[in-house]
């Protein structure tokens, strides 16, 4: 009964939030076993979760660098590392989502934010409008998977997982995303005979390959300070972010600043100085620190704008969280999801059958509801089979998060879809086709991380 309301609310157009809180509250008045009150108490309960704080942060700090100009540098950078190569910006796309993928923390966020600059680039160097929509929306799909991630912040919440630890799983499987797409750049561009699109120069190069070393280099160098050496961690911290200003000040670094983030986040929450939701707000104080002190680019009137775009945002997000957190519960209660497990249990009990069913589920339903929707409602039915079966709960983290990017891709709910068709004023139909074979890249990438856990697994194990 359950099920039938919630479908036909789906049917009838009702949001996927109120149709799963509307699901619950028919079925309660129906059955007459629990007072109506229970759909209120769950829907707070739902919410009332310490990890859930680093919502509304991630969110802020993925604004504030959108709209304090950080884009434009990303952009700026990652056009003096690869913009040379052949099919340049099609690597400069790529690239750039791999960097600001470490502060903004969602796909759609990527493909607004960094997609508007890209998309026009391209156009204006020839490229069709088409495989400039496509690579921008296929590598907008590593936001969620380079940390910071909110699908994982979710997850984690759900499934009762670190969410440090499947921040760190993100790293290797977004590196080889990553590589996969810019395969695919080059492979177009042999096939197009495309050449780069700037002129290629040994010293902004040289300052782009310094930035990188600084970069890898920064936080190896505190690691043997204070590790190796003894030296008091949060003097050595602090000591060296003031190098950092002060090399970005000398050496007038493009992006320097902007791409340590995920470096301070994982840094620390990997050192134990905070906690992944401290680690939203240090986000946040970064980017602000960014923003209005060092390249002072931000307003408090562009501020108070920032602020009410995060509220609309949250709101929207944790509704969907609490909305689900009473329709799972539900699906627990009448017996649905042990149902649901006892039948494919009795189906397979082979892990690699059950991830394939999984991954076909996963990607049909990403097509139809908001990730955020979707991991709250498939976490308590999938989770416990996976378990039972031997699947690492942070390895079929990635594995769904993967699958729900890849559905935002696709008709009819593509969120990524909708907003690429308007910044690139192309129609719903030709987006859906330019897209197309960028699914390659990403379903290769689906069936290394499915069925190669190590590469998932290995950093989480190191630290946790």
């Amino acid at each position: 009964m359950l099920k039938i309301f919630f479908l036909v609310f789906m049917a009838g157009g009702v949001p996927v939030a109120i149709a799963m809180a509307g699901a619950s509250l028919a079925y309660i008045l129906m059955s007459g076993t629990l007072p109506p009150f229970v759909v209120i108490h769950r829907m707070v309960s739902g919410i009332d979760s310490f990890p859930l704080l680093a919502v509304p942060f991630f969110i802020l700090a993925g604004n504030l660098m959108n709209n304090a100009g950080i884009t434009t540098r990303i952009y700026n950078f990652a056009l003096a590392l690869v913009g040379w190569l052949k099919g340049g910006l099609g690597h400069v796309n790529v690239v750039g989502s791999v960097i600001f993928a470490g502060m903004s923390g969602t796909a759609i966020a990527d493909a607004a934010g960094l997609g508007t600059i890209e998309i026009k680039a391209m156009k204006e160097h020839g490229y069709s409008t088409e495989f400039a929509v496509g690579v921008t929306a296929a590598s907008a799909t590593l936001g969620p998977i380079i940390p910071p991630s909110l699908p994982f912040v979710i997850y984690g919440m759900m499934a009762n997982v670190s969410v440090g630890a499947l921040f760190l799983a993100g790293l290797l499987p977004g590196a080889m995303m990553a590589l996969l797409m810019m395969f695919t750049v080059a492979y177009f561009a042999h096939k197009n005979s495309w050449g780069g699109d700037v002129k290629f120069s040994s010293t902004r190069l040289f300052k782009a390959l310094c930035e990188l070393a600084v970069v890898i280099g920064w936080p190896l160098l505190l690691w043997v300070l204070v590790v190796k050496l003894g030296a008091p961690a949060q003097i050595t911290v602090f000591a060296g972010l003031a190098a950092l200003f002060v090399l970005d000040r000398i050496f007038r670094f493009e992006a320097l600043l902007p791409i340590m983030t995920p470096v301070l986040l994982i840094g620390g929450m990997t050192t134990g100085l905070f906690t992944p939701t401290e680690g939203a707000i240090a986000a946040c104080v970064w980017a602000m620190i960014l923003g209005f002190a060092w390249y002072r680019t931000l307003t408090w009137k562009m501020f108070v704008k920032v602020c009410l775009d995060t509220i609309e945002t949250t709101s929207t997000v944790l509704f969907i969280v609490a909305a689900a957190s009473i329709f799972g519960w539900m699906l627990t209660a009448t017996g649905v999801t042990a149902d649901i497990a006892s039948w494919v249990l009795a189906f397979t009990k082979e892990a690699w059958v059950f991830l394939l069913l999984a991954n076909l589920l996963m990607l049909f339903v990403g097509c139809f509801l908001e990730p955020t929707a979707a991991i709250t409602i498939l976490v308590p039915i999938l989770l416990p089979i996976a378990i039972q079966l031997g699947v690492d709960p942070v390895h079929f983290g990635l594995v769904m998060v993967l699958n729900l990017m890849i559905g935002l891709l696709h008709p009819p709910m593509g969120m990524v879809l909708f907003v690429l068709a308007r910044v690139a004023g192309l129609s719903f139909e030709r987006t859906t086709m330019a897209i197309l074979p960028w699914l390659f890249p990403l379903l290769l990438s689906l069936v290394a991380i499915t069925y190669m856990p190590s590469l998932v697994l290995w950093l989480p194990k190191m630290f946790f």
